[in-house]
């Protein structure tokens, strides 16, 4: 099961990976975007950071809604409402629970995948975060169905998220900034989908 605490602990690892990672994931985003993605994110989660005593704890979603908010209005650029939108789209799931079962961890990541979705109107193969993130989502699902624990399930997950990333050097983006160079957007990552990587790999390794 995972407490709100859980859930604290996962989202402040979160935030400390993409604070010490601002200057390289600009550098990844360099290749075939603007080159600021780092800094867009970093300024979100610094603000979230900043704001982090004072926000709403009286449930799992609401906590991760009211992270949401913070994160959608401080961000720069796309990454605002691609990834407040996420958080907001997961803490709707997770409205008035206290806890979650692995099975439902990976439902709220799922709604955080749909919300990016709908919001952008991306899909798995445009390269983009959602190729790091939806198999992510679906090792958690097959860790769930499986009866493993959380740790196991988010190493999976972790492992997942990366092999999805490294993935990415392979398609032509088909969205965002780095749609715009076409073919020259082949052999680089997507730098969202690589920060995932990196991120879920974190949370693995510390948060639990």
């Amino acid at each position: 099961m995972f407490s709100l605490n859980d859930i604290e602990k996962i989202i402040s690892v979160m935030t400390e990976v993409i604070l010490k990672n601002e200057v390289y994931f600009c550098e990844l985003d360099s290749a075939a975007g603007d080159g600021d993605f780092g800094m867009s994110l970093a300024k979100g989660f610094r603000e979230l950071k900043n704001e982090w005593n004072n926000l709403d704890r009286s449930d799992i979603g609401a906590f991760v809604k009211s992270c949401g908010f913070v994160i959608a209005e401080h961000c720069g650029g796309a990454s605002g409402p691609i990834w407040g939108g996420a958080f907001k789209a997961a803490g709707k799931y997770a409205a008035e629970k206290s806890t979650l079962s692995l099975a439902e961890f990976a439902e709220m990541m799922q709604s955080a995948a749909d919300g990016i979705m709908k919001r952008g109107g991306a899909k798995p193969g445009d390269k983009t975060l959602l190729d790091a993130l939806v198999p992510a989502i679906d090792a958690l699902k097959v860790a769930a169905a499986a009866g493993d624990d959380k740790q196991t399930a988010l190493k999976a997950g972790a492992s997942a998220a990366v092999k999805g990333a490294e993935a990415t050097k392979n398609m032509i983006a088909s969205r965002g900034r780095a749609s715009y160079v076409g073919e020259r957007s082949l052999t680089y990552p997507d730098a969202g989908a690589a920060a995932l990587g990196i991120i879920f790999t974190s949370i693995a390794e510390t948060a639990i």
